[in-house]
């Protein structure tokens, strides 16, 4: 398949397409580079040897986006471009409903305009809000408790709707946990601009001293340590999970959680990601964040009943590949302030 893949410089973005070129899928990136390098096309080249078509453009031109549709075929379309930060979202709501929801309108219009069939929808466990793990598919959703979760419910409704009344324009929706780790090869992986908003980068900053300390927010909570469990799935089987939604979408809408089924705390992955890479990660206990669940993982099992999918790769991979690309992203860094 041609597949435009919106973000795709981005952290699950760049991953999804050396999953989708090295599955024998064609891709175009559209990214308008806001949060990501144009360096990741070259790395995303670099490992899987194909060059990749990449327009610099924002996905809420619509002018522009039309263009893109009518020069390529499209067999299908994954949407990752959207802001992300869930902090940022509750100080800058209409930053977040403007651009998420738009994004995902301009894009659905079209397809339905150029007849492209297959639609991918980049979500998250946000939507969800305080239902109880295991989550499943069918909960009702809840994602009252930031903006960035109501876009994304917003955006899942909007494409269901659009469905509905086009029965020939075909939706999967993916709603991820908790994506860390690294792609093996070191070249591409999680590079938040300024202060990570999610643990891993967190902990691998910490880990090489560009940070003093990981904050642990809470350690009282009702979990096999007190700190709260997550859902961790490496970003590899998160990009895996793209592929295989995509090639068995063939009709109406479908709901996928992402995730490997079981949590795991903060601080089990701290030990963790200390004992595999052999590094200490010094870590204060501080308040609990307001809204935060103790516990918060997947019910994967229709994921892996109807698409044939499952993480396969653990924690340990997730430091080990994690820490390989903070590792080498700072030692480029170096030489590059050298020369």
């Amino acid at each position: 398949m041609n597949v435009l893949v919106t973000g795709g410089t981005g952290y699950i973005g760049s991953h999804t397409c050396v999953s989708l070129l090295q599955a024998g899928h064609s891709v175009v990136i559209v990214d308008n580079l806001s949060n990501s390098s144009r360096e990741t096309l070259e790395q995303i080249e670099s490992i899987t040897g194909e060059e990749v078509m990449f327009y610099e453009n924002d996905v809420t031109d619509e002018k522009t986006m039309d263009e893109i549709f009518t020069h390529h075929s499209f067999d299908g379309v994954i949407h990752f471009a959207g802001f992300k930060a869930v902090g940022e979202s509750v100080n800058l709501p209409s930053k977040y409903y403007r651009n998420n929801l738009l994004s995902t309108i301009v894009l659905a219009d079209l397809c339905l305009k150029h007849n492209v069939e297959k639609f991918v929808f980049s979500s998250s466990a946000t939507v969800y809000g305080e239902n109880a793990s295991p989550m499943v598919e069918s909960m009702e959703l809840l994602p009252t408790t930031n903006p960035y979760g109501e876009t994304k419910a917003m955006s899942e409704r909007i494409l269901s709707d659009i469905s509905k009344a086009n029965p020939n324009f075909h939706v999967s929706l993916l709603r991820y946990f908790n994506p860390v780790g690294a792609h093996e090869s070191g070249l591409i992986g999680e590079s938040p601009n300024g202060i990570p908003n999610n643990l891993m980068p967190y902990v691998t900053q910490v880990a090489k001293g560009i940070r003093e300390k990981l904050s642990v927010f809470g350690d009282d909570y009702d979990t096999v340590d007190g700190s709260g469990v997550r859902d961790y799935v490496h970003v590899m089987d998160l990009a895996e999970g793209h592929i295989a939604a995509l090639e068995h979408l063939e009709e109406g809408v479908r709901v996928y959680n992402l995730g490997t089924g079981k949590g795991t705390s903060v601080l089990e992955l701290v030990e963790a990601f200390e004992q595999v890479n052999q590094v200490p990660v010094p870590y204060d206990i501080v308040q609990r964040r307001p809204g935060d669940l103790a516990t918060c993982f997947a019910d994967a099992s229709k994921a892996e009943n109807e698409l044939g999918w499952t993480a396969k790769r653990g924690i340990q991979d997730m430091c080990r590949d994690a820490w390989n690309y903070q590792s080498r992203s700072s030692q480029e860094a170096l030489s590059e302030n050298e020369r």
